[in-house]
């Protein structure tokens, strides 16, 4: 780089966004503002200057590890810092050593591993990773309690699954658990002050950080499921339950995703399937894919079909696909046999009188005395007899169940005598009309989990009340019991999941279908365009605890955003086309430009692009009157397009009636002599009739939120009262470079992300035409797009902040 003058070095800083005072400071160094003004040209920032004040911060840090050196691939940690990819100082640092070490092999998939790009450690992880630390030296801690402290800080910066959590966090954890480990400081820690020495390391904190590292790959081996029993030792209330099950599952993980074919599956149970499914494959076993199918009214096929897709779709197989009703027989006999063991009876109570008996006041409230049903003490012949009545058609919906007698008297209300069966004279579409009588959920769980043999029934804390009543069915029975384990599910914030209020949005219209984008139904996520892989590594690293996870939909959309940045090729569209004719060009002028589809990536190839006498640019890179910071095409002010050789400069503009521009005559600068690098580029669309150039885009939908608040459920009018009116913008008249009919005719790409687990190979639909459309987002294909009729659907922003600039 030329050297620059104190002046112009001012005037570039100035530009970018630092302020005078810290100018003056940097100038003072020379070194360090020569690698400043280097690092700054290096990140293109100039095209968006003024930039944010961590951003200036991190520019300068990069500077001062320079100071004056030039490092081949700098532009890398620059971009990576303007991209916001790298965060903070010591990512920067990180990236620094990683490009000075492979001046010729540049990687950007190392590059981004070795500089920790997406990593993001929560505060729930970094309190059981120090906890977890602190639990092997508890003796040592015990023996010199708080004196240990400042060591015990230095050693927890060192653990490697650390290295990219904030070390904010760090103190005040340590002090937590110290206080609860051992209580809080008395005389044995008042001691004279004394020369620091040099901690010393402990042999067992070694071996115990490598074996955290060992363990911190993935979900399935820390937290709540890291902690989980091995198949087989599932406890038992009876020894002979657990033989003939060890003896199927032959030391094999069996789990099972059972959903109810009653509705669409949402974002959260993207978390169950990957729990299940995930947990099982990890362990090489075997997970069934269950319809809990016991509710004939609600069901409908669709929900089966799509069921079945969303699971394939997130890149799971079942081992087995069952049905509740597979099983209608044996729960039958089952049923029976509660009733002459003395736990099962007949009772015509009416909903308001079990209330009642589970000591629900008059006004509705809880906290009345409770007391058994009238029915209770039946004989067993007498129940028996009206249980085959009631399953012969006898009884019409609600006038008889069948209850389970367990304790009324219990604290759990899980124990208050629950329905294992209702008459429902209701059509089933597996079983007919055979029965008039369907087993509840509180009957059927347990027990299908125990004819499968789930050596791990894992649900969502909700059930945690359940695991009593589970297990006293299951040891009433004497049939192995299964071992139900709860954890957190998931929950995102501003959009609603409830299957009646999704319901009331389809119905009146408020969204195209339950598949509409701006929901976050599993389908409607595919249909936006979202890869599912991107869900499965967004759920990878939050992981799972026993709390439950409520995630702004922000960090969702960056978790896809960063799939979408590895996966996707980049083309130039333009939103809001102006034509551009160059008067010094031939009618017939054809200049191919050879542009890669992801810059520094050769994996997705390139493509040719005709620059001709006519090209169209987006109406955002033309001003009549540029302001400060302002660097794209403007009179007197020369602008470059995307790998063309040459400038282009304005010669003359005409206007419609309005004032608007409509075309611009412009010159191609292509003599050698006089060209300077232009300080900016913008994207282009030629005019070829031979290219068939451009693709003209019937609609491009851009989806914001559908709601305006994070909880929309609060709304005091309603959550109908908290839309968006603005969740959609269509825009029309939208051009796109024709390399986007290869793209479509490759998708999917099923191009490698960064962590290998995530990559699912996805089959051929419109949303796998997936691309990042350069400075606009990131786009695919919509289902109504058709051949001749495209339609984009925007699956996230190019930014987080897209929306304010």
């Amino acid at each position: 780089m030329s050297s620059m003058s104190e002046e112009q070095l001012c005037q570039l800083f100035s530009q970018v966004g630092f302020e005078d005072k810290k100018i003056k400071e940097i100038i003072k160094n020379n070194k360090v503002s020569t690698s400043l003004a280097l690092v700054i040209q290096a990140s293109d920032a100039l095209d968006s200057a003024p930039l944010d004040k961590s951003e200036t911060a991190l520019l300068h840090h990069l500077a001062t590890l320079l100071k004056g050196k030039e490092v081949e691939g700098i532009d890398h940690v620059s971009k990576g810092i303007h991209s916001k990819k790298l965060t903070s100082n010591l990512q920067v640092s990180e990236a620094l050593k990683y490009v000075e070490s492979h001046p010729n092999n540049f990687n950007n998939e190392e590059f981004e591993k070795a500089s920790g790009v997406g990593i993001q450690v929560t505060e729930d992880e970094v309190k059981k990773i120090i906890t977890d630390y602190l639990n092997t030296i508890k003796d040592e801690i015990e023996n010199n309690r708080y004196k240990m402290v400042p060591a015990l800080l230095a050693n927890v910066r060192q653990l490697p699954q650390l290295k990219w959590a904030s070390p904010a966090l760090f103190k005040p954890i340590i002090d937590a658990q110290i206080l609860a480990m051992i209580g809080p400081k008395d005389e044995r820690d008042v001691v004279k002050k004394e020369k620091k020495k040099k901690p010393v390391k402990d042999s067992r904190v070694d071996d115990k950080k490598k074996n955290v590292v060992e363990k911190a790959r993935n979900m399935f081996t820390e937290g709540f499921l890291g902690d989980l029993h091995k198949p087989g030792e599932e406890p038992q209330k009876w020894d002979d339950t657990i033989q003939a099950h060890r003896e199927f599952i032959k030391g094999k993980v069996y789990t099972r995703f059972p959903p109810e074919p009653n509705g669409f599956l949402h974002i959260g149970h993207s978390k169950a399937i990957m729990v299940n499914f995930g947990y099982a494959k990890y362990h090489d076993g075997k997970c069934y894919l269950r319809y809990d199918d016991t509710n004939p009214e609600a069901e409908e096929q669709v929900y089966f079909d799509s069921i079945l897709r969303c699971v394939k779709w997130l890149g799971f197989e079942p081992w087995k696909i069952t049905y509740s009703s597979d099983y209608f027989d044996q729960l039958y006999e089952l049923a029976e046999k509660l009733i002459k063991s003395g736990y099962a009876y007949v009772d015509h109570s009416t909903a308001e009188e079990v209330k009642a008996q589970r000591g629900v006041k008059p006004d509705g409230t809880p906290g009345g005395e409770r007391f058994p049903s009238p029915w209770r003490d039946r004989s067993v012949e007498e129940n028996l007899t009206e249980f085959r009545k009631m399953r012969d058609g006898f009884y019409k919906p609600g006038e008889a169940t069948l209850r389970m007698k367990q304790d009324i008297n219990s604290p759990s209300p899980q124990m208050w005598d629950l329905v294992a069966y209702r008459v429902l004279n209701a059509h089933h579409a597996r079983t007919g009309d055979k029965w008039k009588i369907y087993p509840t959920y509180d009957f059927t769980h347990c027990l299908v989990d125990s004819f499968e043999n789930i050596t791990h029934s894992l649900c969502t804390t909700e059930f945690y009340l359940s695991r009593e009543s589970y297990e006293w069915l299951c040891d009433v029975l004497h049939v192995y019991r299964p071992a139900q384990r709860e954890y957190g599910r998931l929950n995102i914030t501003g959009t609603i999941m409830s299957k009646r209020k999704i319901a009331k949005l389809v119905n009146e219209k408020y969204v195209r279908g339950w598949n509409d984008p701006r929901l976050y139904t599993l389908e409607s996520l595919r249909r936006r365009g979202v890869p599912p892989g991107a869900i499965l590594s967004f759920i990878n690293t939050l992981g799972v605890t026993t709390s439950t996870t409520n995630i702004q939909v922000t960090r969702f959309d960056s978790a896809v955003r960063q799939f979408l940045d590895h996966t996707t090729p980049r083309l130039m569209m333009v939103e809001n086309p102006l034509k551009v004719v160059f008067d010094n060009l031939p009618d017939d002028y054809e200049e191919l430009v050879d542009m890669p589809y992801k810059p520094g990536n050769d994996a997705f190839g390139s493509r040719k692009i005709p620059f001709t006498k006519t090209v169209y640019i987006d109406h955002s890179d033309y001003r009549d009157e540029p302001t400060k910071g302002y660097f794209r095409l403007a009179p007197e002010q020369s602008v470059g397009l995307m790998r063309v050789p040459f400038n282009i400069k304005v010669k003359s503009v005409e206007r419609d009636a309005e004032g608007k521009p409509i075309l611009i005559h412009a010159e191609y600068l292509n003599d050698p002599s006089t060209h300077k690098k232009p300080k900016a580029y913008i994207q282009w669309i030629p005019e070829s009739a031979k290219y068939n150039s451009p693709v003209n885009i019937s609609e491009v939908r851009i989806y914001n939120q559908l709601f305006n608040s994070e909880n929309p459920s609060a709304h005091p009018d309603g959550f109908l009262a908290d839309i968006n009116k603005n969740s959609e913008e269509v825009v029309k008249g939208a051009m796109i470079e024709p390399a986007i009919l290869e793209v479509k005719a490759k998708s999917p790409l099923n191009m490698p992300f960064t962590d290998e687990q995530f990559n699912i190979k996805e089959e051929a639909g419109n949303e796998t035409v997936r691309f990042q459309a350069l400075r606009v987002g990131y786009f695919c294909l919509d289902s109504d797009s058709t051949d001749n009729n495209l339609v984009l659907n925007r699956i996230v922003t190019l930014k987080e902040d897209s929306e304010k600039d």
